[in-house]
């Protein structure tokens, strides 16, 4: 009787386990998400509307889709297209869908030494910033944001090197920081610009070109792959956040008056 009193209270306290675990969400972003504020105003709405709690990763998008890769996460909101596709194609993700976009800009000093202020080839500017040996700050973190910026320089047929271009490896929050300290060119998510930028001494410099257009989707793990992915949890949360409550408060996040982010059709 004792043993099987044991047995009884073992296994209740698994099942226990698993139906906790069934209402957690985990969740991977990037940190322009948080950076631009506006996980703090849908993390708790949904957990509100679903009952869901959520376990809330922000990283660079390329250690985000790892996560996925690996099995570590429930979902994805991401920005890198391209790394996105391969994750779906591979078999990782699915039920893939756009949320939203902004666009980066670069930002600057006052003083801009490479004299880019107000060019909308973006293209050409980076390649003044390193003719002029204007100082550069890249985020050097596999982010969505440095794989952008990576394939700007590659479309100028030019790579970045020497004592003017600084690698980081750090968020979009920590780059603003020391690029101000610097007096540095950074390329920069315009959400962060517009949450951060009463923070800081730069400016706004460059802006405009298609180059810049910044998509975010949202994805699922697959279950199939990983099968203590909480597929369920990840439908759900697509689901409200490309839906009519999430595209409200996404819409409706401003800084200023100006719109972070607007939602995809």
């Amino acid at each position: 009787m004792i043993k099987q009193a044991y047995l009884f209270s073992i296994l209740t306290l698994f099942t226990g386990v698993l139906l906790a675990e069934s209402n957690h969400l985990i969740l991977a972003t990037t940190t322009s998400t948080k950076s631009s504020g506006l996980m703090e105003q849908l993390i708790p709405a949904f957990e509100k509307d679903s009952g869901y709690t959520v376990k809330l990763y922000t990283v660079g998008t390329g250690k985000a889709l790892r996560m996925g890769r690996k099995g570590e996460v429930d979902a994805l909101l991401v920005h890198a297209p391209e790394a996105e596709q391969k994750l779906v194609v591979d078999g990782y993700g699915i039920h893939r869908e756009a949320v939203m976009k902004n666009d980066f800009i670069i930002i600057g000093p006052k003083h801009d030494p490479a004299n880019i202020s107000g060019m909308t080839d973006v293209v050409q500017a980076l390649v003044k910033i390193k003719n002029s040996k204007s100082i550069f700050l890249s985020r050097g973190d596999d982010s969505g944001t440095h794989i952008k910026e990576l394939a700007i320089w590659s479309a100028s047929n030019t790579e970045p090197y020497g004592d003017w271009y600084y690698e980081l490896g750090a968020t979009m929050g920590k780059s603003l920081i020391e690029a101000n300290k610097k007096s540095a060119y950074l390329l920069i998510d315009r959400g962060t610009w517009l949450a951060k930028r009463s923070n800081v001494s730069l400016v706004k410099l460059v802006e405009g070109d298609l180059l810049l257009e910044n998509p975010y989707s949202v994805m699922c793990v697959n279950p199939v792959k990983h099968k203590h992915a909480n597929i369920k949890a990840a439908k759900v949360f697509t689901s409200w956040v490309t839906g009519e409550k999430g595209k409200k408060i996404i819409n409706e996040l401003r800084v200023d008056g100006e719109q972070l982010f607007t939602t995809a059709p």
